[in-house]
């Protein structure tokens, strides 16, 4: 057995508690894999919350990890010992939707990504006790020293970059990104605005500036997001309020945007997200919502060649995407690191509620 520190949830709207667990080693089609850094994002208190269709509690939560190989499996080619690897979201490779170069929408997301239990039904996790704690979040469960995860969930990357910075790539940062580079494709002279200036939504700025769009307007509550939007690349900036079509009708010369995207998790955003999109124009929903949770739309703005797309993980396949943002980053064309802030691995639960209250953007734990 492989002796583990992890973050446990077992309760609620609560803390979690650190403490000591097992884990089963890897079988053939598994890797280990030493969690060095490990990305906060508010899919993780909606799970703990109960906000999503989650595992029971306990369960280790953490899906955007990072760390170093330690073993491999015997049935596992192109990842060795010593590897430095992202961990992404979990998919089977073999659905149609798979095999069609979906895997953000392979049609075992739910088991493998939401119900606590790896591929194959089992629970890898006990506690000291010997009871059971669901983990393989996403496939990975990274609020732990050590993962157990499948290849699919790998992305190898280069050694020379602080892993700190390469973790909340498996998730957050490039579902922002692949919104704007994969799914939605913009052009240069393309505009779009962004509704929520987290991590997800500035990321998005980030690839609108990558992208040659020629205007990018970012909107949120918060100023000093807002002013990090325009650093970032945002020509312009608007706070949310109830006026907010009207004032971004008038900057655009009532031409509207041709692309909008709702990270902000708000209705009423996306209802504005809609409303000052050109004909035709595309919104994307992106924000990880409550289920059940309702909108109000004008439904014959569609009927004029407006468009809403709902997306997950930007329509990215991690493999090829995550090298692809690590190069810009490289390059000088994609400053993550400004969204970082690190935390040390037992300050989880401080991170937590900066991630809550908004204080911190992207939160990341380090390992001991």
């Amino acid at each position: 057995m492989i002796h583990a520190t992890a973050a446990i949830a077992r309760a609620r709207h609560s803390g979690f508690s650190l403490e000591e667990v097992t884990l089963e080693p890897p079988k053939a089609d598994e890797v280990l894999v030493r969690i060095k850094a490990t990305g906060i994002c508010h899919t993780d208190i909606g799970a703990r919350d109960g906000y999503f269709p989650v595992p029971e509690l306990p369960v280790i939560l953490g899906h955007e990890g990072a760390g170093i190989v330690e073993a491999v499996g015997e049935d596992i080619s192109g990842v060795s010992p010593g590897d430095h690897v992202v961990l992404s979201f979990a998919y089977c490779g073999k659905c149609p939707n798979c095999q069609a170069g979906m895997p953000y929408l392979c049609q075992y997301v739910f088991p493998l990504n939401f119900t606590g239990l790896r591929a194959d039904g089992s629970c890898g996790h006990c506690d000291k006790s010997g009871a059971q704690v669901r983990g393989a979040f996403f496939g990975q469960s990274s609020f732990a020293t050590y993962s157990v995860v499948k290849h699919n969930n790998i992305v190898v990357v280069p050694k020379d970059i602080p892993l700190e910075l390469l973790a909340p790539l498996g998730c957050g940062i490039q579902t922002g990104a692949g919104t704007v580079l994969n799914a939605l494709d913009v052009q240069p002279g393309d505009s779009v605005a962004v509704f929520g200036c987290g991590a997800v939504g500035l990321s998005a700025v980030m690839a609108a500036k990558l992208a040659g769009c020629s205007q990018i307007l970012a909107v949120d509550i918060n100023q000093e997001r807002l002013k990090l939007a325009q650093t970032l690349g945002a020509d312009v900036a608007f706070i949310a309020g109830d006026d907010l079509v009207e004032r971004i009708m008038t900057y655009t010369n009532g031409a509207g945007v041709r692309y909008s995207v709702e990270a902000a998790g708000v209705p009423a955003a996306l209802r504005q997200a809609v409303d000052i999109l050109s004909t035709p124009g595309t919104c994307a929903l992106i924000s990880g919502v409550p289920a059940g949770t309702e909108m109000k739309l004008d439904m014959a703005a569609f009927l004029i060649g407006k468009t809403l797309t709902g997306l997950v993980e930007g329509a990215s396949v991690p493999q090829r995407f995550i090298p692809e943002l690590i190069a810009h980053y490289q390059a000088g064309r994609f400053p993550l690191d400004q969204l970082i802030q690190t935390y040390a691995f037992d300050n989880i639960n401080a991170a937590l509620a900066d991630a809550e209250s908004g204080a911190a953007i992207k939160p990341v734990l380090l390992m001991p």
